[in-house]
């Protein structure tokens, strides 16, 4: 049976990768991206994921997050896609659910096959995860945006989004809205 994770269908080797998305199985304005970066090329991520799942059994966020750390905070997969993503490599036979936690994540583990594809693809996986190294960009942990500012733009960008998603501003509240934006962009401009 097949599941579908945020409502995109779950990426196939012979199938596009949903609108907004590349192959790759990077968003061209995902989370953290500054649009346009490809990280690895068609299929790349499931290279990547196996890989990861290889050194260490773990959930699809623990995965989105690692792959996140590992480019310094610069670039992260969408779980739109990194869910599907998994979900096929489990169809595939090369991942299985070790077990599931009481939030009822699944924690994915590589088996013999996935091994076995990841052996025979060894010099693909391995560019995958030297680019993945490199960073987006050269925004990767060698250098770049340092991640602390990332996280902060990611919680404003947050804040913002949910903020905006409420409500409806009244006059005054837009006012103060975009008082608050203004004075950061100032304050950012005095560093």
């Amino acid at each position: 049976m097949r599941h579908f994770h945020f409502g995109h269908p779950p990426h196939h080797p012979h199938c596009h990768a949903p609108r907004g998305e590349h192959e790759d199985g990077f968003s061209s304005g995902g989370r953290g991206g500054r649009g346009g970066g490809r990280v690895f090329g068609h299929g790349g991520l499931r290279f990547v994921l196996l890989r990861l799942i290889a050194e260490k059994p773990s959930h699809g966020y623990e995965l989105i997050k690692a792959i996140e750390d590992r480019l310094g905070g610069s670039y992260a997969p969408s779980p739109g896609v990194v869910y599907p993503t998994l979900t096929l490599l489990e169809e595939l036979g090369h991942l299985r659910v070790a077990n599931a936690d009481d939030g009822g994540r699944k924690r994915y583990s590589i088996t013999d096959s996935g091994r076995e594809f990841l052996d025979a693809n060894r010099d693909t996986a391995d560019a995958m995860m030297a680019r993945m190294n490199g960073g987006v960009d050269g925004a990767g942990p060698r250098g770049g945006r340092p991640p602390q500012v990332t996280r902060a733009i990611e919680n404003l960008k947050l804040a913002m989004r949910m903020r905006l998603a409420g409500a409806p501003l009244t006059e005054q509240q837009a006012h103060d809205f975009a008082a608050v934006l203004d004075n950061a962009a100032q304050q950012l401009e005095r560093i």
